[in-house]
């Protein structure tokens, strides 16, 4: 149940303290997945496609925002994907996967990757990697790993991948948030501290719905 609360937030001057209007927030049960879904949304993220070759040679692919670093040394990154995905057994079984790093130029991708098609790879520009997987073309960075984990988490698998390889270049990032696809806008530098809070204020970020 939304029950919108006013968030007050303390605020200290000389005369003591007093307190401020903050952003206004609503509360719902953490058991609810919907309100959990979306607040989860608003912790923006990059945008990935993360494929890999099955013992059988069948190229798999997919759209993915749960993306992340885990450890410099040894170099560890992590992705998570549905116990129910139909590629499932595939990542669990190859040994390997590549993370494909997407940039604004690549937003068809998005949609692309996440439809089911029996051959998702056909009239998509790739080369073979690390392990036999597949690696996008023209992507900001690239993360060739071995599978060095697979971790239960709830409804998900948590794979733990160990960079074999790494391929970056310069390039605007593809952004997910609240769902949206959107490109970063940069905040300007303020010409003194009195224009941060305005800086703030303008800076936004520019969404482009992937349809």
């Amino acid at each position: 149940m939304n029950v919108s609360p006013a968030v007050m937030a303390p605020e200290v001057g000389s005369q003591g303290c007093s307190h401020r209007m903050s952003h206004h927030l609503s509360a719902y049960k953490v058991a609810d997945p919907m309100h959990l879904r979306q607040a989860l949304g608003r912790f923006a993220t990059g945008v990935t496609v993360v494929t890999t070759r099955s013992p059988s040679g069948k190229l798999e692919g997919l759209t993915a925002n749960s993306f992340s670093s885990v450890s410099l040394d040894p170099p560890l990154v992590l992705w998570s994907l549905q116990k129910r995905a139909p590629s499932l057994e595939s990542f669990k079984n190859s040994g390997a996967f590549a993370v494909n790093v997407l940039g604004a130029h690549q937003h068809d991708y998005c949609k692309h990757f996440a439809t089911p098609a029996p051959d998702k790879f056909q009239n998509i520009p790739y080369e073979i990697g690390y392990g036999g997987c597949p690696i996008l073309e023209d992507c900001i960075a690239r993360f060739e790993c071995s599978t060095h984990s697979v971790v239960e988490g709830g409804d998900h698998l948590i794979f733990i991948g160990r960079v074999e390889n790494v391929v970056y270049s310069d390039g605007e990032p593809l952004i997910f948030s609240a769902g949206s696809f959107c490109v970063p806008t940069r905040f300007q530098k303020p010409d003194n501290a009195n224009d941060i809070q305005t800086a703030g204020q303008n800076a936004t970020m520019q969404r482009e719905c992937c349809s």
